[in-house]
């Protein structure tokens, strides 16, 4: 009987030390980060166009309070309420006191400046696919903005997601560095996959997950349940979204669609936010949705 107990306590160590190895953080170099400086004022677009300010800001803020990057946004989801924290340039309750790879670190890998997992409510899964000049120019914009003494509060996630160290497990299961939509695109799609895919990480909200919160993406962009549980996201590939991209643009730009009706939800924050780019990257992201496989769900 001890031998037994003794065997099976050894592979439970065996099991542990396991996982262990494989949930650690993955620290890649940023040494492409060495010397590269950011542009602020590109890098306001990127700001723009990733939605940093519909997450980081207070609730309610409206105009420039929207570049206060406080925290304090609550997000309820199927595995507990992720509450968005303060990433303005404070150097005690901020990023303020980063360094440029640190941050590159915590936005393309989802690993904090302490070596911990982050949760993919902020979406890494798709950030992990911005071009290293546009993570420095970011950076080098919300260096630029007001500063926040305001508090992160914790996320009310309990257990077992509360064990941060299964996210190791989870980015090797479901976090992908290639695109969704593959073949030979013109530089005006390339582009429109760039944000889409990238920047605006649509497929984050638009496209279903599986029980474990991993993204479906042989269904990339068929629509999904709201993550608070109250109504559903929409699909926007070409069997359901069949407006032309004009119509698409219009939408981007003035939150209202073909049928005279306008946008609502989250989706205001968004329109908010393409609206502020160039006309041409919102004629790329409409060229880019044509080109994604059509899903009737």
């Amino acid at each position: 009987m001890v031998g037994f107990l003794t065997k099976v306590a050894g592979v439970g160590l065996i099991g542990l030390a396991g996982f262990w190895l494989i949930s650690a953080p993955a620290r890649p170099s940023m040494a492409v980060y060495d010397g590269l400086t950011g542009d602020a004022k590109a890098g306001e677009a990127v700001f723009w166009a990733a939605g940093c300010a519909s997450c980081h800001a207070a609730a309610d803020a409206e105009k420039d309070a929207q570049l206060v990057l406080q925290g304090g946004q609550a997000f309820p989801s199927a595995f507990g309420t992720f509450i968005a924290p303060n990433i303005s340039p404070d150097p005690v309750q901020g990023i303020g006191g980063w360094s440029l790879p640190e941050f590159a670190m915590a936005v393309t890998q989802g690993v904090g400046r302490n070596g911990e997992h982050l949760y993919p409510a902020l979406p890494y899964a798709a950030y992990n696919k911005m071009a290293p000049q546009d993570v420095a120019n970011l950076w080098a914009f919300i260096q630029t903005l007001p500063a926040s003494a305001t508090p992160s509060q914790p996320h009310q996630v309990g257990f077992p997601f509360n064990i941060r160290r299964s996210l190791g497990v989870w980015k090797r299961m479901f976090v992908k560095n290639d695109w969704v939509v593959q073949g030979d695109l013109t530089p005006e799609q390339t582009r429109g996959r760039y944000i889409a895919e990238a920047l605006a990480h649509c497929g984050e909200c638009h496209s279903p997950r599986n029980a474990l919160g991993g993204i479906k993406r042989d269904n990339w962009l068929a629509g999904a349940p709201n993550p608070d549980g109250k109504g559903r996201v929409p699909n926007i590939t070409p069997a359901k979204l069949s407006w032309s991209e004009d119509e698409i643009v219009e939408y981007l730009t003035s939150g209202f669609t073909p049928e005279y009706d306008s946008v609502g939800g989250h989706m205001v924050h968004v329109v908010e936010n393409m609206a502020r780019l160039p006309e041409s990257d919102r004629r790329a992201v409409a060229a880019y949705l044509k080109l994604v496989a059509p899903q009737p769900n």
